[in-house]
């Protein structure tokens, strides 16, 4: 989806047999990230264990980027356990990436949504780099993402996703 000034908006969602705080304890160790990361990604966190997840906390990772070697670093900028979490990017590969991850428990099954709205950089030629490149690279790892976590929690339903 765009929005004003090329400004997009990635939605996910995925519901897990499991319980609320299992779930939340899942997202919460930010090493369970790179499981959860396509592997042509070359994702590593570079900060040292352990991470304690709270507001404030500062995380670097190394991605590759079309088989460019790019650093990232994320803020978390918002932190409510067991139901919600924020991570922003402070610098990275994005203009602009915030990325919300909500659990919201709902007669024993946990509903996991990820909210992602990024900018991507270019200036005028942003909106044809999007379709391009970052859209379909954004979808295929959230696609890799959900495939990960139905392994992991054995999932009751397929995951839903929509751009």
């Amino acid at each position: 989806m765009t929005t004003k000034r090329h400004n997009y908006v990635k939605h996910a969602t995925l519901a897990v047999d499991r319980p609320l705080e299992e779930v939340f304890a899942f997202f919460s160790d930010a090493f369970n990230l790179q499981r959860i990361t396509p592997p042509w990604v070359g994702f590593r966190i570079l900060t040292p264990p352990p991470i304690e997840m709270r507001v404030g906390t500062l995380i670097d990772y190394q991605i590759k980027l079309h088989g460019l070697p790019v650093r990232w670093r994320t803020r978390i900028c918002e932190w409510q356990p067991p139901h919600r979490f924020v991570d922003e990017q402070l610098r990275g590969p994005y203009k602009r990436w915030r990325h919300e991850h909500t659990f919201e428990q709902i007669d024993g099954v946990t509903l996991c949504r990820d909210t992602v709205e990024y900018a991507v950089p270019g200036g005028p030629l942003a909106p044809l780099i999007h379709r391009l490149l970052v859209k379909r690279d954004v979808d295929r790892i959230f696609g890799f993402r959900m495939r990960a976590l139905l392994d992991h929690f054995e999932t009751l339903d397929t995951p839903q996703q929509t751009a």
